[in-house]
């Protein structure tokens, strides 16, 4: 039975290594849907869809983190029969450790690796953004600092009235995370972290090497806290796509370095072609968050609800 927590881009049977992608907040699983053409057939890209986003919009989003990382252990578990890595932006990042850790103590293994962006480690505790605190406007305002959302999709008052549960609940899960002390992983986990990014420094991501008795790996490279949706996101691509196929047994594949400076109709193996991808549906096709006045032109109400992001 296809379950609803995760989509596949596109779905690859034959795939050596599965990378299953945890959105930061706000964000739907169409965020990875480019992802689709940055890495060669080894690899199979599944995206988490966490409830209260894109084609789970209706259902009521998580607030703490225990239920929602007991659920999507028991989902991720069902996908170890092959090496799987995690990868988590932001607080996805903090979502995806979790799961790492329960799948380790709970069933004795589970990821091969994994790997984090934009978020300090969790023994640190959370951005401590207090939502109750703030008004719409506040917590919109601060979204906007962020860098995370065109200004076109936040200007929208029916976008905002939709997408501020949902961000208001990933905050929420973010404050309340309580790290519990346990022993460090056995492997690879690498952190990678924007040079401009303001909540999140250097030292806070280097923390997150006492968490693993494997190999450790820390890159900075140039952009904010969503350095990965820019242009730049395809340096850290590159460095995954090559510790992937490590872990895959393969040897480094010919892929494009920028697929998303690429038209689609020129992106070799774009899912669409074939039809056999797990894609969003049309009003979750994902959009770059700098997209600028386009988007009110090319998005429907979902997909903007999709994008306002922290």
């Amino acid at each position: 039975m296809k379950s609803p927590w995760l989509l596949r881009f596109p779905p690859r049977p034959d795939a050596k290594v599965r990378l299953v992608c945890l959105p930061g907040a706000g964000s739907s699983a169409s965020m990875y849907y480019p992802w689709s053409t940055a890495f060669p057939p080894e690899v199979e890209v599944c995206a988490v869809q966490l409830p209260g986003r894109g084609g789970r919009l209706r259902e009521e989003p998580y607030r703490r983190m225990e239920p929602l990382a007991d659920a999507l252990a028991e989902v991720v578990r069902a996908e170890c029969d092959r090496p799987l890595v995690l990868f988590g932006h932001s607080l996805g990042a903090l979502i995806a450790y979790e799961v790492a850790a329960r799948l380790r103590d709970r069933h004795g293994g589970g990821a091969a690796a994994l790997m984090v962006a934009a978020h300090k480690a969790p023994h640190l505790g959370s951005a401590r953004v207090s939502v109750n605190d703030l008004t719409d406007h506040d917590l919109l305002a601060f979204i906007d600092r962020l860098g995370g959302t065109s200004p076109a999709v936040l200007a929208r008052p029916e976008i905002r009235a939709l997408a501020l549960p949902a961000l208001r609940a990933d905050f929420e899960l973010d404050y309340t995370y309580a790290y519990r002390e346990r022993p460090p992983l056995a492997i690879p986990v690498s952190a990678f972290g924007g040079t401009a990014d303001a909540i999140v420094s250097e030292a806070e991501l280097a923390a997150w090497e006492p968490l693993t008795t494997g190999a450790f790996t820390h890159r900075q490279l140039s952009g904010d806290h969503f350095f990965l949706t820019a242009p730049e996101g395809a340096a850290m691509l590159s460095l995954m796509r090559g510790q992937l196929l490590e872990l895959a047994g393969c040897e480094q594949a010919q892929v494009p370095d920028h697929p998303e400076g690429m038209a689609r109709s020129d992106r070799p193996g774009y899912p669409d072609r074939s039809g056999q991808a797990d894609r969003p549906e049309p009003h979750e096709w994902p959009v770059r968050p700098d997209s600028g006045a386009a988007l009110g032109d090319r998005l429907s109400r979902e997909d903007r609800v999709s994008h306002v992001r922290g």
